[in-house]
């Protein structure tokens, strides 16, 4: 079993949403891709941000996210951040 669960991960990934606006992950599936991607990033030599360097990137991702050492950004706010996103909209 994986601890902590994919329901205690989207809890606190979701816990700083403000009441109305919508959840950043909303099923298992985000949560899979995102801890995926900090994993990958650990594999690149990325530094981890807890010192334990003997645990497996995944699980350190995980454990990353759960600690809200690492925030996952929505989908409408990467592009709303992106200096690139909003060039090609003008140019449309």
């Amino acid at each position: 079993m994986l601890h902590p669960s994919y329901a205690d991960l989207i809890n606190v990934v979701n816990s700083g949403v403000e009441p109305g606006e919508q959840p950043v992950v909303q099923s298992r599936y985000s949560i899979v891709l995102a801890s995926a991607k900090r994993a990958r990033q650990l594999i690149e030599e990325a530094d981890p941000l807890s010192g334990d360097a003997g645990k497996k990137p995944l699980s350190e991702a995980i454990q990353e996210i759960y600690d809200g050492r690492v925030k996952i950004i929505g989908d409408l706010e990467e592009e709303e951040e992106s200096p690139a996103a909003s060039d090609e909209k003008k140019e449309e």
